[in-house]
């Protein structure tokens, strides 16, 4: 049976948190607030983990990327729901986990995630599978910016099989879905979850691909839209728009089910909230807006390729 490595991953992902934290600082402008933090034999979970957040920045109205590294005595129903025959088993949880929420309108919401989940069944092997992606949800759309973040997606995941793009990207459009809305989250990208084919080392592989493939995925298009004026009405209207994004992930989002299931560290689990957001009753916007052709043209399915 091939050997699974935990370390290498927790030193993989420890060191793409750093680069993307680095990343984020240089382009804002600001400084993030590092928070790491410990949880302590005798309670629910015990391990560690680095938050860090940027708030207020003149880009970036907040970014969080956290990492955490964890061991369970159970694992909670989110995570075995495929996988039944490893209900309750103990378990080792680390992954890094980003959303950042920028301050233009123009410039795009982004959330990506890399994790690791082992079961620790009592005398059997670890079973371990991996699971991640990234998507992009804009409140004002463009083509150019949709078609360059699908086309580095599909080039991370290229070298691991001419089918994992277009399956990733029918599970990121299934996943990132408001069922209550009947409506999509944003423009997609790509997810998937309990994935181990090919064994430990390909599926370490495959989210190290993804990670790296994030930068060069979302700052060229911060770049491009960044200095784009705006006035009240655009502001409002991302605003409206981040509305949907909490009810994603306060409704539907497993990674934040998880978190709190299994007794997690709500502040951490709770970075991908935006600092400011907004509900209105039956908002229309006008038609031929750039704000209808959200709904019309983005927001919906489609080939971006």
């Amino acid at each position: 049976m091939e050997q699974t490595n935990p370390a290498a991953v927790s030193d993989y992902l420890r060191g793409l948190q750093q680069s993307i934290i680095a990343a984020v600082e240089q382009a804002d402008g600001g400084i993030c607030v590092h928070d790491a933090w410990h949880k302590a034999l005798g309670e629910p979970l015990q391990g560690n983990g680095l938050t860090c957040i940027l708030e207020g920045g003149a880009l970036f109205e907040r970014a969080g990327c956290g990492f955490s590294q964890v061991r369970g005595p159970k694992l909670p129903p989110s995570a075995t729901q495929n996988r039944p025959e490893l209900a309750g088993a103990p378990f080792e949880a680390m992954g890094v986990s980003l959303v950042f929420h920028p301050r233009n309108p123009y410039v795009p919401i982004v959330h990506m995630n890399v994790r690791m989940l082992a079961a620790l069944p009592e005398g059997g092997e670890p079973v371990c599978w991996f699971g991640g992606g990234m998507d992009l949800t804009p409140c004002y759309g463009f083509e150019e910016d949709a078609v360059h973040f699908h086309t580095v997606c599909r080039d991370a995941l290229a070298p691991f099989g001419d089918d994992k793009y277009p399956r990733f990207k029918t599970w990121c459009d299934d996943y990132f879905f408001l069922k209550h809305r009947n409506e999509q989250r944003g423009i997609g990208g790509i997810f998937f979850d309990d994935f181990a084919e090919g064994g430990f080392e390909n599926s370490f592989s495959l989210i190290r691909s993804v990670g790296d493939a994030f930068l060069p995925a979302y700052l060229p298009l911060v770049e491009r839209r960044r200095h784009t004026h705006y006035d009240e009405p655009e502001r409002n209207f991302q605003l409206y728009r981040r509305g949907r994004y909490v009810e994603f992930n306060l409704v539907w989002d497993r990674g934040t089910h998880f978190g709190l299931q299994s007794g997690g560290r709500t502040e951490s689990i709770l970075l991908s909230m935006p600092p400011l957001a907004s509900w209105a009753y039956r908002q229309q916007p006008e038609p031929g807006s750039p704000e209808a052709a959200l709904y019309s043209d983005f927001i919906v399915r489609r080939d971006w390729l």
